[in-house]
């Protein structure tokens, strides 16, 4: 068999059947496609998994088979236990996935899950923008705000998948405003529109760590996704020691084997401070959402990219 040093990374959210849910407006992946997408994938490429990757960035002479991939799955969702993992589990397939510690240890929503479930069942985007506007105000004796007009464009960005007021309304709740103000109007507007029992929500949103154990058990990966699923290169050096710490307790409480520890950098966001954290803790590879084919020749191990599943066939 000819070798390779690269490798397709893909990377997956939600996978599900939409139309037997109760939000079928999510952007999500049905479970229609992700088989179609198996098929394909393993028609066209060698899947291999975590440590087959790592022995070849770390070892010259493991290299990859021709035309590897790695398939990846971020935040943990049920989706992963109950949709994707009976599928990978009939073909023998491995895969990496990456819970957020605090919505499955304390059944606590991720801010960026109840910004996803509210434009779900609310999708008038243009709606929500002036609703988010309006609370804002609320906060202005409080905390040091922009003029209202300069968050109606919080985002220059062009995006793939989302118009220009859908990003506009995610980046002011992700990023734009202080934590403080974003975290309230959040949570205000996902009680108003999809829940007020956030708990319950979580345990039907997120696995359980029982069955994390189970997927381990069959061989699959888990890395750390942090604790709280927070902007990396926003915090301190010390608050992201407490992130990944937090994060490689977990991990071993689940089972999974720490000496191939692995990270995917929630919102692909990191810095130097935390690269070189994730070093001196013995981390072997790293997951980033620049979205090409993986190189390890050339990439750094701890930065490496992926391909977002609407890039590949299905």
């Amino acid at each position: 068999m000819s070798m390779s040093q690269s490798v397709t990374i893909v990377m997956y959210h939600y996978v599900r059947d939409l139309d037997r849910t109760r939000f079928p407006r999510l952007k999500a992946l049905s479970l229609e496609r992700f088989i179609r997408q198996l098929d394909h994938l393993t028609s066209a490429y060698t899947l291999i998994s975590a440590r087959q990757l790592i022995d070849a960035m770390h070892d010259p002479s493991r290299q990859l088979p021709e035309r590897s991939a790695l398939l990846t799955f971020d935040d943990g969702y049920s989706d992963h236990f109950l949709s994707v993992f009976p599928q990978l589990d009939r073909r023998g397939i491995p895969a990496c996935f990456f819970p957020p510690v605090t919505a499955i240890v304390e059944h606590q929503v991720l801010d960026v899950n109840k910004i996803q479930f509210v434009l779900a069942a609310f999708p008038d985007a243009a709606a929500l923008l002036k609703e988010t506007l309006q609370m804002l105000e609320e906060h202005r004796s409080s905390f040091d705000l922009a003029p209202s007009h300069h968050y109606q464009k919080a985002s220059n960005e062009v995006h793939r998948y989302d118009d220009a007021q859908v990003i506009t309304f995610k980046r002011l709740l992700q990023r734009e405003l202080p934590e403080p103000v974003r975290k309230s109007i959040t949570h205000r507007l996902f009680e108003k529109y999809v829940t007020r029992d956030e708990a319950a929500f979580a345990h039907e949103l997120y696995m359980t760590p029982d069955q994390m154990a189970c997927m381990v058990r069959h061989g699959m990966h888990f890395g750390s996704h942090g604790c709280s699923h927070a902007w990396m290169d926003r915090l301190s050096p010390e608050e992201q020691a407490a992130e990944i710490d937090r994060s490689i307790d977990f991990l071993g409480l689940i089972g999974q084997d720490n000496a191939c520890l692995t990270m995917c950098y929630p919102y692909g966001s990191f810095n130097a401070s935390l690269v070189e954290l994730l070093k001196a803790r013995n981390f072997k590879a790293g997951f980033t959402v620049e979205p090409r084919v993986a190189f390890l020749n050339s990439d750094d191990p701890l930065l490496l990219p992926r391909l977002d599943t609407n890039d590949l066939p299905s």
